[in-house]
């Protein structure tokens, strides 16, 4: 496309399918800031095993050579802070993974956004290919990327899913980056159990209660183990523990709430599931991820610690 896009279409669009923010950002390869502090951060091995990120990275760090005759980032955030959680005593579930599988949720919405402003050429992202969206986010003036290392949106909070449209065609306004404004709070780095995050602002992977019941294989180390709580896939202690979150809406989209058969699972349910409940359970949901096995897993680890204590 030659002609250049409205950036108040693009947002108006955005808010009509239920994107609670939505901003522009030029196509540019990243800051040589943050492009040096991503590059550290990988040579210190804070990826953990997480492989698949040293692929690619060239493309992580310039838009253009994902999509070369990429000219705008449209980025979108949807809101998920849940409205119900897992009963208080039972075992709990991050709250992005209550509902269905928001990858294609957010795939959906953002080809719908793409066809409503009619775009021929574009590519869309959200959280399956080498972009870093929090950075394209907050170039684009969403938000801020906070002391936990999420994308915070100023009265709102960080329960978001993040999306991206690459488009081929230039916008008649593009946003502002938003300024941090953690000021001198660090209840995130205080309330992580494990300290995966750290005063310096550094984070490890390797110790993040997220990583370690979603992507890492094998066991996990008894002393991390220990700080899971009820925990059994995911964390968000650093999340409640940000004081922007008490600004968030809950959400009332009614394909991110859980099932009444997620919430009436008990803890002596959790430790005998089988794989057939496992399949029904978490049909379409992101939960997937971890596959059956780590899922037992996890769940073993909170239930031996119980018994253990």
């Amino acid at each position: 496309m030659s002609s250049r896009l409205s950036s108040e279409q693009v947002k108006a669009e955005a808010a009509a399918l239920g994107f609670f923010a939505c901003g522009v950002a030029k196509a540019a390869p990243v800051s040589e800031t943050h492009a040096s502090a991503f590059s550290r951060w990988f040579a210190a091995g804070g990826h953990a095993g997480m492989d698949y990120m040293a692929r690619n990275v060239d493309k992580r760090l310039d838009p253009r050579k994902l999509m070369p005759e990429v000219k705008s980032i449209v980025c979108v955030a949807l809101n998920y802070a849940p409205a119900v959680r897992m009963p208080e005593g039972e075992l709990q579930f991050a709250s992005y993974a209550l509902g269905k599988d928001y990858h294609d949720i957010m795939k959906s919405r953002l080809h719908t956004l793409a066809s409503r402003l009619g775009l021929a050429s574009y590519r869309a992202f959200c959280d399956t290919a080498p972009v870093l969206e929090r950075y394209w986010a907050a170039q684009a003036g969403l938000g801020w990327l906070g002391r936990n290392h999420q994308l915070i949106i100023p009265h709102a909070g960080s329960m978001f899913f993040l999306g991206e449209l690459f488009i081929d065609t230039e916008l008649d306004h593009y946003d502002t980056p938003a300024k941090p404004r953690c000021g001198t709070c660090h209840a995130c780095i205080d309330s992580c159990p494990t300290g995966a995050l750290a005063a310096d602002g550094s984070f490890c992977s390797g110790k993040c209660l997220s990583y370690l019941t979603i992507e890492h294989r094998g066991d996990i180390p008894p002393t991390l183990a220990d700080k899971m709580g009820d925990t059994v896939y995911g964390c968000d202690r650093c999340q409640d523990a940000c004081p922007h979150n008490r600004f968030a809406t809950p959400t009332d989209d009614p394909q991110l709430q859980p099932s009444p058969e997620l919430l009436r699972m008990t803890r002596s349910d959790w430790q005998h599931l089988t794989i057939e409940q496992y399949r029904h359970l978490f049909k379409g949901s992101a939960v997937k991820r971890a596959k059956y096995e780590g899922l037992m897993r996890n769940i073993l680890s909170v239930v031996k610690k119980v018994r253990g204590s």
